[in-house]
């Protein structure tokens, strides 16, 4: 008998993870990584906030809490639902969690039985993947277009199948950086209500537009979809803070399910999180956020253009932090990586975010971790690793 279990043989490592480790060295560009910006980390406020925690409630910032997290956080998250996107949301509808990751982990648990019918992306997000994927899933999964998810497609694969949950990111999708239209969005909506499918809206770069128009949410056409959220995006990574808002019976199961797991979220981190959200002005910091990553996508977007031949194709996100480049078909972009690799520049394959296979020709690009310097060089030492590919 083996010591591991059955249901962890079918769960795919992160690819992500494995190509940082590469990633490492001072020699090598990377466009591998979706991480933000450290530059644009509040350090010295954060510090200040800690100060302010210890000296004043030290004793209780310090202790146990309730698994549904700080409410004046969870308050604070509600207000911001209104005044941004017209969002009625009760504080006690909202729970902490350790990053949006956990999130899905736990509606994993509270949703997710072995053989159920999953939708994803196609493309998709990798973590999502991989966090259902421990709970035995069917994965079935809906074509990506330019204004989101093939509405055609949609409907037969909801009415061919009993689908029990949606997975997916509207705003500049990750990894396509890609944005659901209101259309498709009100069309996918109507479809998931006809169909009784479960829908888990992810939002961890909704803030970060810098071009266009916000849209708003597909919860406003399901009042009873799941929005997850995150502060890693616009705040910090590492306090490992984000949210889930669902209705009462699923926001019940996954309360039961966060308890089994861990009790609470870093309590400590959710009051200092909250001093620095009441003394700061978020706005004006996301405000700072936007304008470096539209410089650092433009700066992609143009080196692409000038080094790379027209028929490799490429998304232009209007905000996030991903670029999503399609190669001609007889190209394998993990051939590609091993080349780029030999030049000291990397990024991300696409087979891994196909839940049922494919994207061979296709990669990711993150444009967020380096100045345009190095983005300039960093996309002419990946086009010349191209063009040096044979056939």
């Amino acid at each position: 008998m083996g010591l591991i279990a059955d249901r962890m043989k079918n769960v795919p490592k992160s690819f992500i993870r494995e190509i940082l480790k590469v990633a490492e060295s001072p020699d090598i560009i990377s466009f591998a990584g979706g991480l933000p910006n450290p530059s644009t980390f509040p350090v010295k406020e954060i510090e200040d906030a800690c100060r302010y925690v210890l000296e004043n409630d030290g004793q209780r910032a310090l202790q146990y809490s309730s698994t549904e997290g700080y409410y004046k956080l969870r308050e604070f998250i509600a207000k911001r639902y209104e005044q941004k996107q017209g969002l009625l949301i009760s504080p006690d509808s909202i729970l902490i969690t350790s990053g949006s990751q956990q999130a899905l982990d736990l509606i994993g648990k509270a949703i997710i039985n072995k053989g159920d019918n999953v939708l994803m992306e196609e493309p998709g997000y990798l973590g999502a993947i991989q966090a259902f994927s421990v709970f035995e899933p069917c994965f079935k999964t809906v074509m990506m277009t330019n204004h989101g998810p093939d509405t055609d497609s949609l409907e037969k694969i909801c009415k061919n199948g009993k689908i029990k949950l949606f997975y997916g990111v509207p705003n500049f999708q990750n990894p396509s950086g890609v944005t659901y239209s209101d259309k498709v969005r009100s069309e996918a909506s109507k479809i998931f209500l006809e169909y009784g499918v479960a829908v888990v809206e992810d939002n961890p770069y909704g803030e970060l537009r810098f071009m266009g128009e916000d849209i708003a949410p597909m919860r406003k056409h399901n009042p009873d979809g799941i929005l997850l959220g995150s502060f890693s995006k616009i705040a910090s990574p590492a306090l490992r803070l984000g949210w889930i808002t669902a209705p009462p019976e699923i926001l019940d199961a996954v309360n039961t399910a966060k308890q089994a797991a861990d009790l609470h979220t870093n309590y400590f981190s959710q009051r200092v999180l909250y001093r620095y959200l009441s003394e700061n002005s978020i706005d004006k910091h996301i405000e700072s956020i936007r304008a470096l990553y539209k410089t650092q996508r433009d700066a992609m977007v143009a080196s692409i253009e000038k080094h790379f031949p027209p028929e490799v194709r490429f998304t232009k996100p209007e905000g996030g932090m991903f670029i999503w480049m399609t190669l001609p078909e007889k190209y394998d972009s993990m051939v590609l990586f091993d080349a780029a690799i030999k030049q000291s520049v990397t990024f991300v394959p696409g087979k891994p975010f196909y839940a049922v296979g494919g994207g061979k020709n296709t990669l990711r690009l993150n444009y967020t971790s380096c100045t345009p310097d190095k983005i300039e060089e960093g996309i002419k030492r990946l086009a010349d690793a191209f063009k040096n590919m044979a056939f």
